[in-house]
């Protein structure tokens, strides 16, 4: 199989999967009443992603990389409990942010009965409660100590055992 595909039969049953899932969401856009409305907000979202968030959280990454180059090794570690929550939390707002703002608070009230209020409130506590359970991992991590990698060299090849 290895052979003739590629790669191992798991990834060939996920990627037609993945192909399923992905036909299922097409056929039902396509019975919506205005498919075309949601063919367009995919297509904002795509350029959006690609012209203004993809730049900046690589930008933010390339910061926080040299920071961590910088500081000593514990800090370079650091970079990805940091980077986790915030993207996390990120990806929360990006789903909830008409709630959380409060920009929808009327359409969801009348189709819920529910008020929008506390959206603020539990996306900030979501934040918090990833950053916090993040920082405990990190200070776990430190507890034990370096990781036990391949050695290398000051240039980061590695170097014969």
């Amino acid at each position: 199989m290895r052979r003739t595909y590629g790669e191992r039969p798991l990834h060939l049953i996920a990627a037609v999967a993945s192909f399923a899932i992905v036909a299922y969401a097409i056929f039902q856009i396509a019975d919506r009443p205005q498919p075309l409305a949601v063919a367009l907000w995919f297509g904002g979202a795509i350029i959006a992603h690609d012209l203004i968030t993809f730049p900046l959280y690589s930008l933010l990454g390339l910061i926080a990389g040299r920071a961590a180059k910088a500081s000593p090794r514990p800090a370079a570690r650091a970079v990805n409990f940091i980077r986790v929550p915030a993207i996390l939390s990120a990806f929360a707002f990006i789903v909830f942010f008409p709630f959380i703002l409060g920009v929808s608070a009327e359409t969801y009230e009348l189709a819920s009965g529910r008020s929008s209020d506390v959206f603020l409130g539990r996306w900030l506590l979501l934040t918090a409660g990833l950053f916090v359970a993040s920082g405990l991992l990190y200070a776990v991590s430190l507890r034990r100590g370096p990781r036990s990698g391949p050695a290398t060299d000051p240039r980061g090849a590695r170097s014969p055992r």
